[in-house]
């Protein structure tokens, strides 16, 4: 899917990569649902990618809560750099082992709402006019949007077709 670059793009791109995603959660048996991957990776079962996707979400939500107020959010987080991402998202793993399923499941969908009414708020021009907001840099808020929602979703789809296949061939 091509990277969006008007805002009917960007809704269209984030509602069909959640659909998708939500309709492979949805075809998995309930054992694969609960079942770790038979891969090595930081995320071990579908809780754990479910999880990251909404922790992305909140992060988004923080930045861009604190950014429209004025204040330079720390991104992504505090006391991590972009080049530190691993470290984060290990960290952001650690704290998510005690969260059942289908907690994480009603929190995607519920971050997933968040950031499709963020999105639906602003016009194409906010969303993709480049250093609009200083809180983003040189880039844009839908560049920001897009990271943490459709091209994290087709991460997520790639991830959970990767762990399918390998159960089929167990």
């Amino acid at each position: 899917m091509p990277r969006p670059k008007t805002k009917t793009e960007l809704l269209d791109a984030v509602a069909a990569q959640y659909d998708k995603l939500m309709a492979l959660v949805e075809g998995m048996t309930e054992e694969q649902q609960t079942s770790e991957f038979a891969f090595e990776d930081r995320d071990r079962n579908l809780r754990d990618v479910l999880v990251h996707l909404s922790d992305w979400h909140e992060m988004m939500s923080r930045w861009y809560d604190e950014g429209m107020s004025g204040v330079k959010p720390t991104m992504p987080a505090e006391g991590y750099t972009w080049q530190t991402l691993p470290e984060l998202n290990q960290k952001l793993w650690e704290e998510a082992q005690g969260i059942p399923l289908e907690q994480a499941k009603s929190e995607l969908a519920d971050t997933h709402g968040v950031m499709m009414t963020l999105m639906t708020h602003h016009t194409e021009e906010e969303l993709f006019t480049k250093k609009l907001y200083p809180w983003t840099g040189t880039t844009s808020l839908g560049s920001y949007l897009i990271s943490c929602t459709s091209s994290h979703y087709d991460w997520a789809i790639k991830k959970l077709k990767k762990a399918v296949k390998t159960w089929a061939t167990l």
